[in-house]
Formats: C-alpha cells, structure tokens, sequence
C-alpha cells in the first residue's frame, strides 16, 4: 500500500496490472458496476462504455489524458462532419460527464492512483463553458411530421399489397410482411412507440366493459413504455378508441401469428420467436415511403405523431384523455406533437365565436 497525506490509499488495481490499458479496462469496469447500482439498464451502459472507447480512439488519449480541447476537437467532428443531431450532442456530452465524474470522485480514488501511476489525474473535460444547451422543448427536426389521413391510407394499402405481391411472386416472406403491416396499424391504432409496439404479447390486450363493442380488444397494457432515467420501464393502459382496430389484431393472431411461433406470447415475432427487430420495420417502412413518392419528413414515429395529432384535430378528443393515451408526463409534451391544419384551427376559431355569441345573445334575453 501506498501512503500519501497519512492516508492509506486503496489501489484498484494489483500492482502488476499497472499498464495503461488495463487501467482503462478498470475504469470501465468500475464504471459499469457504478451504474448498475444506479439502476441504469444494460442497454444505456454499453452504449456509454461505446462512446467513451471511441472517444479514446478518436483523441489518442487515456482518460488522465483528457483536455477539454480534447472534447471541444471531438464534438466539433461529430457535428461538422458526422452531422450528429443537437439532442445526440447533448446525450453524448451527457455520457462523457457522468463519466469524468465518476473518475474525479475522491471516494473511488482514481485521481489518487493516476497521479501515483502516470503523474497525472482526471478531470472534468464537460463544463458549463463547452456544454451544449437545452435551449428549447421540442428539438426534433423541422421536416419531422405526421402523416395526412390521404398519406396514411396509402400507406396501408401499400402495406397490405405487399403481402399479395409477395404470396403472386413465388417468394419467402409473405408472413413476414403480414406481421410489418399489422405492426405499422397497431401503432398508428394505439399510438405507440417503436419499442412500446415491438415488445407487446397477446395477454396484452383485454376487455373494456364501458366499450364492448371492441370485444377482446378494448385496453391495451403497455409494459415497455419510454423509461424515466435510472427507473424501469414505464406502463400504462391505451383505451381502444378505432372501431377498426380490434379486427386488424384479432385476424392477425387467429391467420398471420400462427404461422410464425406458435408456442409463444410475443405478438409481433419473428421465426425464430423474438420480437422482430425494429431496425427491420424501420427499413421496410422508408421501402414503402420511397415507393409512394411522399414528400420528406415522415419516420416510424410518423405513425404516433399521426395518432395524437388525428384525435385532436378529426376526431375532436379532449387534450387530457390524449395525453394519458400516448404516457405524456406533461400536457406541453402533448402538444409538441400535434400539427393541426389551418382547416382546424379555423373551424375551432368560428367553434369559440359562435360560443361567445351564443352566450351574447343569451344574456340578452335575459335582460328585463
């Protein structure tokens, strides 16, 4: 052990494991249990441990090498050359600086020992100085869109031709563009996320005694909501609201889902029984908009943007009721999403006038 200070310093490492690279790996390590306490999930920590390997490779640099020129040189690349998008800066900023924090922290000693090892220690690369600002709520790219009601009934019936070109070809596949399909209506119907509507099961959907006009079909479970950071998954109940929508699942499952894994509970699996991958659906949908011509702007969340967006503006559903259908923490969330026409907002302005005029009169009438 070494002494500095007269306090005893606790080396993580053994004394012949001192390289430069097995420090790193060390620190990674340390690191990854360190979330895991957090309740991070597997999933954001390799992605964070990706961002910190490349950002070794990319500077040259061990992390008691870090500068902040280091970071500026980096982020500077990722946004004039690999066009990284403003919220993918701010997250990997983000990565960077929990990590340089976890090494500064005096009670896991890394500052300790680098300074002993390579005569120098971490610090923090991420400051106030050269962090990318959370400047305003919705971020997402001006093109970004819902579909028209034109747009999406193209689109599905593209979908569904699919299925007929391929079963007319003579090729594999025909299942799986059945399953696509149902996906891309299952998440307009219900307004879900790409993870929500790939992780759904058939005991997902039950009863709704106040709609039984949507028989087996009335309440979906979402168990793979969007997580709140360090916290599982987050769940909550979608009411069935399109009359249409119970029929597309109910066929699904009885003629397209046995074909594929019959033993198991995954609603949209592939073959081999997992749910299919979303990279998958993502590219079969950009097929499907390329075939159709449509102008840009439109993505697989296109399918919830639509869903929010329609139950205001043709369907005339109350701000509220949408909001805790699609899992929005906050009414403003919500409303980042819909993209009422002019149309609508005449019609909702002559809906308010005519009100007030109503009232008007009314008060007139009474009047001695």
């Amino acid at each position: 052990m070494d002494h500095s200070g007269g306090r005893v310093i606790r080396l993580p490492l053994r004394q012949e494991a001192f390289s430069a690279d097995a420090v790193f790996e060390e620190m990674l390590t340390g690191w990854k249990q360190q979330q895991l306490a957090r309740n991070f999930t597997a999933e954001t920590i390799r992605g964070r441990e990706r961002l910190v390997r490349r950002f070794v490779d990319h500077t040259g640099h061990f992390p008691w090498e870090w500068t902040i020129g280091d970071a500026d040189e980096f982020f500077a690349h990722e946004r004039s050359i690999v066009n990284l998008a403003y919220a993918t800066v701010r997250a990997y900023q983000t990565h960077l600086k929990v990590f340089c924090d976890f090494l500064t922290d005096p009670g896991y000693e890394w500052d300790q020992l680098c300074q002993q090892r390579f005569g120098r220690s971490p610090a923090q690369i991420i400051t106030e100085f050269n962090r990318a600002r959370h400047a305003q709520n919705n971020e997402q790219a001006p093109a970004k869109r819902p579909f028209t009601r034109v747009e999406l009934q193209g689109f599905f019936d593209l979908a569904d031709l699919e299925v007929e070109r391929v079963l007319a070809s003579g090729r594999k596949g025909a299942v799986a563009a059945y399953r696509d399909a149902t996906v891309f209506k299952t998440a307009y119907a219900w307004g879900l996320r790409a993870n929500e509507v790939t992780h759904l099961q058939t005991v997902d959907f039950s009863r709704n005694r106040r709609a039984p006009q949507f028989g087996e079909f009335g309440v979906l479970q979402v168990r793979y909501g969007k997580a709140q950071r360090g916290s599982p998954p987050k769940r909550r109940s979608v009411l069935t609201v399109f009359d249409w929508s119970p029929d597309v699942i109910e066929a699904w499952i009885r003629t397209g889902l046995p074909w594929l894994a019959p033993t198991v509970s995954e609603l949209f699996p592939t073959a081999n029984g997992l749910p299919v991958p979303k990279s998958n659906l993502r590219r079969r949908f950009r097929d499907y908009v390329d075939e159709l011509g449509y102008p840009p702007g439109l993505d697989l969340h296109s399918l919830r943007r639509s869903y929010i967006t329609h139950l205001f503006e043709h369907f005339g559903f109350d701000h509220t009721f949408v909001q805790r259908q699609v899992g929005h923490e906050h009414a403003s969330t919500t409303s980042l999403y819909t993209a009422v026409s002019s149309d609508y907002q005449t019609s909702e302005l002559n809906r308010v006038l005519e009100n007030m005029i109503d009232k008007a009169i009314a008060a007139k009438e009474q009047r001695p």
